[in-house]
């Protein structure tokens, strides 16, 4: 008796547990690794050296290239997790950094980044987030407490 009791609570957690994922989530979902190489290559073949910097690279100057708007790397205060990485290129409305400039937003509060998604393969896309990610440096913000006596 114990057993079957023991059984059907396993059984019915099981059954909760599978319903309860979110058609949303991201879990288990994760690209290959891509080549960092090959990432710079595609960094500048798609020209995102126009309105980008990266941190510690020497980048060619782009053809109608302005000022570089947006550093990518550097000191961070967060890692930037591949997932972070992949999103902000394939989705870069989905979360703006804070004081992002106004020039770089259009009207309605839109990233004004081009959209490569018909363009970019997902080797590419794996490749550049492979060449990125290292260039960021986590620093752990200088925070100052105030002692209570």
């Amino acid at each position: 008796m114990f057993r079957l009791v023991t059984l059907m609570i396993l059984g019915t957690a099981a059954a909760i547990a599978g319903c309860d994922r979110d058609p949303m989530s991201e879990t288990g979902f994760r690209l290959p690794d891509g080549d960092p190489v090959a990432g710079r290559k595609a960094f500048i073949y798609m020209q995102c050296n126009q309105c980008h910097t990266v941190a510690g690279e020497d980048l060619p100057e782009a053809l109608l290239a302005g000022p570089p708007y947006v550093e990518l790397g550097g000191p961070v205060s967060r890692v930037k997790t591949y997932g972070q990485l992949v999103t902000a290129i394939v989705n870069p409305s989905h979360e703006l950094a804070p004081g992002y400039a106004e020039e770089l937003v259009s009207e309605d509060g839109e990233s004004k980044m081009y959209n490569y998604n018909r363009f970019m393969t997902v080797q590419e896309l794996t490749d550049v987030v492979r060449f990125l990610q290292p260039h960021y440096d986590v620093v752990v913000p200088n925070y100052t407490y105030r002692v209570y006596q």
